[in-house]
């Protein structure tokens, strides 16, 4: 068994505002394995964002990491062994612009506003290898061509058509597989993906979602998968994690995930997504608003919004607990939770 290749650990990330500290994250650890894929679910706000973006190393001039570590390992080609462990934290100058794009990419929310709207998509290509030292000293010659027409080939764009194009001459889907294809042009080990489909029509959707398991398949890297499209999450990942209030409450695999879910809110979360099986009157949202991250409520930061929440909720915060190989819960009343909101539902 080879280790982890991100291994994060008590990972807590605050943002500076008039009113105070926005704990966006706090003390959340997981691991990314090699090849697999994990995803965060949850509300906006929950600090899904942020998670990604301080893995990169990409936050905010007003964020501050204050605290954790976030420990990635290099592999050899076959290999079962790191060939080098790197605490990213401690990465400055060039180490740091290493480690970005060349060991981990990340494809960002919104395409229009991550590409530059006055370079061609050749352009683009062109800067992400020179910054980088790949393929130095050939600037859009021959073999960086190659290389980006096979890569657009691969997310399905015609490279005749949208190499010499602006962004603003391709579709929302178009950019963003233009993205999708730029991320993987020095052949990272982990893909961080951050809503790569919103905004985009059902179709493209299906498209992309298509474009990135073939990729996944064809070259082997990681991926963290970052969205609150439960459909798509269960799709894409091999484990799942539920974000609430900047700490992750319920982690495991997908399939144990969507079919025995033990916390409340990713009970809630599910139920809230219409299915082609269930009528409208199965679907339940999740009652009230996400916490204030600057006044955050005592005890379990669920309690308010939770139907199950007693006097131990309202004072005491759990933590995750394994309830069963591979599946860990934050909750005092995982037991019963599934029961006990039925029978809730069933009597309001």
């Amino acid at each position: 068994m080879s280790e982890p290749i991100l291994s994060v650990r008590d990972l807590s990330i605050i943002y500076e505002a008039r009113r105070g500290q926005v704990q966006a994250v706090r003390n959340i650890s997981f691991e990314v394995e090699r090849g697999e894929a994990v995803a965060l679910i949850g509300e906006s706000g929950s600090g899904k964002t942020t998670v990604g973006l301080g893995l990169m190393r990409l936050l905010p001039a007003t964020a501050s990491i204050v605290g954790g570590s976030i420990v990635y390992r290099r592999y050899s080609n076959g290999s079962n062994s790191a060939r080098r462990e790197t605490e990213v934290l401690d990465l400055k100058g060039d180490n740091l612009r290493q480690f970005r794009w060349r060991e981990c990419a990340m494809v960002f929310q919104s395409a229009l506003n991550a590409l530059n709207p006055v370079l061609r998509i050749s352009e683009h290509f062109a800067d992400t290898a020179k910054a980088h030292g790949y393929l130095s000293g050939y600037r859009q010659t021959k073999a960086l061509r190659e290389r980006s027409s096979q890569l657009l080939s691969m997310v399905r764009l015609d490279p005749e058509r949208v190499w010499h194009s602006f962004p603003h001459e391709l579709s929302g889907g178009m950019r963003q597989r233009v993205l999708i294809a730029l991320s993987l042009l020095l052949e990272p080990q982990l893909l961080i993906l951050d809503e790569p489909t919103t905004a985009l029509d059902i179709l493209t959707q299906r498209n992309i979602m298509d474009v990135l398991k073939e990729l996944r398949a064809k070259l082997g890297f990681s991926m963290l998968f970052i969205s609150h499209d439960l459909a798509l999450a269960a799709e894409l990942a091999d484990r799942v994690a539920t974000v609430y209030a900047g700490k992750i409450i319920e982690m495991g695999d997908v399939r144990t995930i969507f079919q025995r879910p033990y916390h409340p809110y990713t009970i809630g979360l599910i139920k809230a997504v219409p299915t082609l099986t269930s009528d409208k009157s199965s679907l339940v949202s999740v009652p009230g608003s996400p916490p204030d991250l600057i006044q955050l409520p005592t005890g379990c930061k669920f309690h308010p919004r939770c139907p199950l929440a007693d006097e131990r909720s309202q004072r005491e915060e759990p933590e995750l607990t394994e309830v069963e190989p591979g599946h860990h819960v934050a909750c005092w009343h995982w037991p019963h939770a599934r029961e006990a909101l039925k029978s809730y539902r069933a009597n309001s």
